[in-house]
C-alpha cells in the first residue's frame, strides 16, 4: 500500500458532520489521558496490537493527538495523527457496527483540522488502505514510490501468551 499526500489547507469543513453525528448521538472529541488504557485495549481488541501501539503514542502526547467516536459513553471509532511520524495522519478505526453512517468521514476531516490548527500545510496518510475514500473525501493524491515506505522494516512483536 502506498503513502498519501493531503493539503490541509484545501480541507472541506467538519461541522457540518459533526452536526449530523451529534444528532445520532454520536460526539467526536480529542480523547483525554484517563481515556488511554480503555482506547489501546479496545483498538487492539479490534484492529491490531501495531494500530494499538500508534494510540498510545498519540494518547502520550500533550496534547493528544488521538481524536475519538463516542456513543452512549461507549467508543465506536478514533483516528491519530503524528504517532507514527510527525506530520503522519493515522492509523483510523470505526467500529463494524457504524459503517457507512459518516463516522469514518467525520474522524477523518476533525483530526486532519487539527493538524492544520498544529502548524502543518500537508499530511501524510501512510499506508492508505482504502485510497479511493481518501481521495473522494480529502483530495490525497499517492506519493508515488511510497510503497511500503517508513513501514518496510517493522519489527514484529512476538505473540502474547
Amino acid at each position: 500500500m502506498s503513502d498519501l499526500l493531503v493539503k490541509l489547507y484545501g480541507l472541506p469543513r467538519s461541522a457540518q458532520l459533526l452536526e449530523k453525528l451529534r444528532e445520532d448521538g454520536v460526539e467526536i472529541r480529542r480523547a483525554i489521558g484517563p481515556e488511554k488504557h480503555a482506547i489501546v485495549d479496545w483498538a487492539e481488541a479490534k484492529f491490531s496490537r501495531s494500530w494499538a501501539s500508534e494510540c498510545d503514542v498519540a494518547l502520550s502526547a500533550q496534547p493528544p493527538t488521538c481524536f475519538i467516536a463516542v456513543r452512549d459513553e461507549r467508543l465506536i471509532g478514533f483516528a491519530c495523527y503524528d504517532s507514527t511520524l510527525k506530520g503522519f495522519f493515522g492509523p483510523i478505526g470505526v467500529d463494524e457496527t457504524a459503517h457507512k453512517k459518516g463516522l469514518g468521514k467525520a474522524l477523518l476531516v476533525r483530526t486532519l483540522e487539527a493538524m492544520r490548527d498544529a502548524g502543518y500545510g500537508y499530511a501524510a496518510i501512510g499506508w492508505a488502505g482504502p485510497v479511493e475514500f481518501f481521495r473522494k473525501t480529502v483530495g490525497a493524491t499517492v506519493i508515488e514510490g511510497s510503497e511500503p515506505g517508513v513501514y518496510k522494516n517493522l519489527i514484529k512483536a512476538a505473540p502474547r501468551k
